[in-house]
């Protein structure tokens, strides 16, 4: 065994230790060298032989790892940062059989298998389809595989998009009620003030809620082939910390990348979830894109904090182009997110029947409709 090699005790990093099922997110500024467009072979050697002391102490491994766009690239020789949607969706469909080879053929030497599995937004909004995403990653988890996930950028338009792997790995996480997930990045967790800007600020080595402020101040990266910065680590995080799922953020620009956070001590920043785990339904709907905003007045922010539906009455105005099923947030009137929901109406019935009463519904649509424009049942609060 390397000294390089990961060693999993109390003394190192408990949580790894701890964790049954643990989501590790790749991003692409880490696995794809920048200017070549190609894999950093030698980056990727160490993290295997790291998963598979993880796989040794028997834990279940899944890896959403970016690359796939940025290595189709320097097959179709793009040089352009950013890239047209027929480009994007050409250079995915090369670069991922790239991806996923570059990880099957190196776990294969540890005798451990690997599948592929591609995701759209539009998979995890659908009910259904999100619950057999959900039995196909814990079969292959119970038969010792290694999900490696990704975006389906292949096929994937701006209205069915993650946007960014970040988010992706958070709605896996829940998805297979993982324990831990790490955010494999190019900076070492979360700090005051943006650290390319300011190098004195001060690390957050824990974070036990994520507030507006964090948010606000999040940077976004600067990395050539990174779509996320520090807002969609963010994001991810309040999905993460919301399903019961603790997140770390390190630094994986350093060969053996577990390792270096976990004993050789370098920065990291833990993400502790919430005690109040959510209802397997609600950390789905919690995890969904949305599509729209609700603002609320006061009456109706104090409505659903005494767990009651939202009614449209309550409403102030709508942002966006949803659909009735569709997810949204909603909104306080100090701009600040405290939940989201499914809409039980489209953004223009909403813009009908906003601020009326219940007998006032059906004039306004011309046809009976219901009384709550946000079930109880389908909304979640932050």
């Amino acid at each position: 065994m390397g000294s390089n090699r990961l060693i999993l005790d109390n003394k190192n990093c408990p949580q790894i230790l701890k964790a049954n099922t643990i989501v590790i997110k790749v991003g692409s500024s880490i696995l794809v060298d920048p200017i070549k467009n190609t894999i950093k072979q030698d980056w990727l050697n160490s993290f295997l032989d790291e998963i598979a002391v993880l796989k040794k102490n028997n834990k279940k491994i899944i890896i959403v790892s970016s690359g796939s766009i940025a290595l189709g690239k320097s097959v179709l020789k793009l040089t352009s940062k950013k890239l047209k949607l027929d480009e994007s969706q050409a250079s995915a469909a090369i670069g991922q059989i790239k991806l996923a080879q570059s990880y099957d053929l190196i776990l294969k030497k540890y005798n451990i298998n690997t599948a592929q599995v591609l995701l759209t937004s539009d998979d995890s909004q659908n009910r259904r389809r999100y619950l057999n995403i959900r039995s196909t990653l814990k079969s292959l988890l119970n038969m010792g595989i290694i999900p490696i996930v990704n975006e389906n950028d292949t096929v994937a338009t701006e209205e069915i998009k993650f946007g960014d792997n970040d988010r992706l790995a958070a709605q896996v996480a829940l998805i297979t009620e993982a324990n831990l997930l790490i955010l494999l990045s190019d900076i070492d967790g979360l700090y005051e003030k943006d650290p390319n800007l300011n190098p004195n600020t001060k690390h957050l080595p824990v974070i036990n809620e994520v507030t507006k402020k964090m948010l606000e101040m999040a940077s976004q990266s600067t990395s050539i082939n990174s779509k996320g910065g520090m807002i969609t680590k963010l994001e991810a995080a309040k999905i993460a910390m919301n399903g019961g799922c603790e997140m770390i953020i390190a630094n994986g620009l350093k060969n053996f990348p577990l390792s270096n956070f976990s004993y050789k001590k370098e920065k990291f920043t833990r993400f502790i979830p919430k005690d109040d785990i959510k209802t397997l339904r609600k950390q789905w709907i919690l995890s969904i894109k949305t599509k729209g905003k609700l603002f609320l007045d006061k009456g109706a922010i104090e409505a659903i904090n005494n767990h009651k539906s939202l009614l449209p009455a309550g409403v102030i105005k709508a942002i966006g182009k949803f659909e009735r099923g569709d997810a949204v947030e909603i909104i306080s009137e100090n701009n600040e997110k405290v939940g989201q929901g499914l809409s039980g109406y489209s953004y223009s019935e909403v813009e009908k029947i906003k601020g009326c009463k219940s007998n006032e519904i059906e004039e306004k649509l011309g046809h009976p409709g219901r009384v709550a424009l946000i079930h109880i049942d389908d909304l979640v609060l932050s």
